[in-house]
């Protein structure tokens, strides 16, 4: 009986070690594809995600954007930088949401121009 027993125990932690042995496969896998995804989009635009600690999404959704226009971030950052204010009652912690989010959508912006030009620059030289 107790045989038996130790056998099913051993059966069983074999089977579960070949499952998390695959899960973590299949995570790995999962990783390395996403990385290779996020390299080809963009490098700048994932390495000032990770520089700024927010994604370009978040920060269009904070400061209520839909496209990447200067006028318009310029807009509604004034807009929620003045009605966060301490001084009015608002909230500092999403004042300064507001201005990481105009912080990143700035760079996001640079990044753009500089990308921009590069075409422009190799067509010259050609």
């Amino acid at each position: 009986m107790a045989k038996y027993l130790a056998q099913i125990i051993v059966m069983g932690a074999q089977v579960v070690g070949r499952a998390f042995a695959r899960a973590l496969q299949q995570e790995y896998a999962a990783s390395q594809a996403a990385a290779r995804a996020r390299s080809r989009t963009g490098q700048e635009s994932a390495a000032a995600s990770s520089i700024t600690g927010m994604s370009l999404q978040e920060a269009q959704q904070i400061l209520n954007v839909s496209t990447l226009t200067p006028e318009e971030i310029q807009k509604n950052y004034e807009h929620l930088f003045k009605v966060n204010d301490k001084a009015v009652g608002g909230s500092f912690y999403l004042q300064s949401k507001v201005v990481r989010a105009k912080e990143r959508l700035d760079e996001e912006l640079s990044i753009q121009s500089q990308q921009q030009k590069q075409p422009s620059q190799q067509n010259t030289e050609t």
